[in-house]
């Protein structure tokens, strides 16, 4: 089938939303190119939008995990008012699929946090014998600017924990998203809470 064909480029978007909901793949790219390999598409010029991944995994999680991912969600959000009351001094916001409603099993808590240095919250978790490892991510700060910032992944109460460690100044804007388009969503800890106490597990939430 040739590579623009919009029933190849669902049936991509939908192996992908399978690999990123049960083998916990969460980088869109990678789940994109492993998605064609495995359905033997090798024109891999018009792979789907991350929108129609998106979209997508929540048709997936709705078909297959339909009772069991809302309960994972809500113990993953209540996971994260925690953790944000934990972390209060570094005014903390939730991003990604925990925030989104995407979040399954196979999902970390996702936060930024806006410290002046890195050390103030290192020394916070070593202070409290939390064990982490350190890594760097690469955010897109707009349209002409990436950068390198620390992150801390930790595992507590048998939930994963993603820490992006950002300057306190960083807090008036949000990186770009994933479609390197858009602000990424992200959330404070009442906005978080709010969505706790809501019946719509789905509710979108501006930064």
């Amino acid at each position: 089938m040739p590579g623009r064909d919009p029933n190849q480029r669902r049936l991509i978007a939908l192996e992908a939303a399978r690999l990123i909901s049960e083998h916990g793949i969460r980088d869109y790219q990678a789940a994109k190119r492993k998605a064609a390999v495995h359905l033997g598409v090798r024109d891999t010029s018009a792979l789907p939008k991350n929108d129609e991944i998106d979209a997508a995994l929540r048709e997936h999680q709705r078909l297959f995990h339909g009772l069991e991912q809302p309960r994972v969600l809500r113990t993953l959000r209540l996971a994260a008012c925690e953790a944000m009351h934990y972390l209060a001094r570094f005014q903390p916001r939730l991003v990604g699929p925990v925030l989104e409603g995407t979040a399954d099993a196979n999902s970390a808590v996702c936060l930024h946090l806006f410290c002046e240095s890195p050390e103030s919250v290192i020394d916070q978790l070593r202070d409290d014998r939390i064990m982490f490892t350190e890594n760097d991510r690469r955010l897109r700060l707009d349209s002409q600017r990436s950068a390198n910032f620390p992150v801390l992944r930790l595992r507590q109460a048998n939930v994963d924990f993603d820490l992006t460690l950002l300057p306190t100044d960083a807090i008036r804007q949000a990186p770009l998203g994933r479609s390197g388009e858009q602000s990424l969503q992200r959330a404070s800890l009442a906005q978080v809470q709010a969505l706790c106490e809501t019946s719509d597990q789905r509710v979108a939430i501006g930064e």
